[in-house]
């Protein structure tokens, strides 16, 4: 499956649908390179590994008391580093990011993920190397 966005639920955005297309094609241009016994050299590339949901600051009756802060709302993909802003409570308090770490939060607040107690989700920027890649005819 390929799943691309972020869009909101029930909306069709063209400019969506043409990466989601542009993905799929040059998935299945790999399947016929490699089918026809093209072979890949070795790689490395940068992918970003989840680290844990974040959930929005709540009171003890579990009710949302701060928002994504406007610095941080889409800023999918980009780094936050301590001291970074991260909510913005309704009395205007900022509430910063307190890790040992840089982190790059995606699904900053989808309106999707409200229900499953989710501000946005904590990812690392890994490497990753790939052997290199051949079809092997037995």
């Amino acid at each position: 499956g390929v799943e691309v966005g972020p869009q909101p639920q029930g909306v069709a955005r063209a400019d969506v649908l043409d990466k989601m297309r542009k993905i799929v094609k040059h998935g299945l241009d790999f399947v016929q390179l490699f089918n026809g016994g093209k072979e890949f050299p070795p790689c490395t590339i940068e992918v970003f590994k989840i680290m844990e949901k974040v959930d929005y600051p709540r009171n003890k009756n579990g009710e949302i008391i701060a928002i994504i802060h406007p610095k941080l709302q889409d800023q999918d993909w980009q780094p936050l580093k301590n001291g970074d802003p991260q909510f913005l409570t309704l009395d205007g308090e900022v509430i910063p990011y307190q890790g040992n770490c840089t982190v790059y939060p995606t699904f900053i607040n989808e309106a999707a993920y409200y229900e499953k107690k989710q501000a946005f989700v904590k990812t690392e920027k890994i490497q990753l190397t790939a052997k290199q890649l051949r079809l092997s005819v037995s």
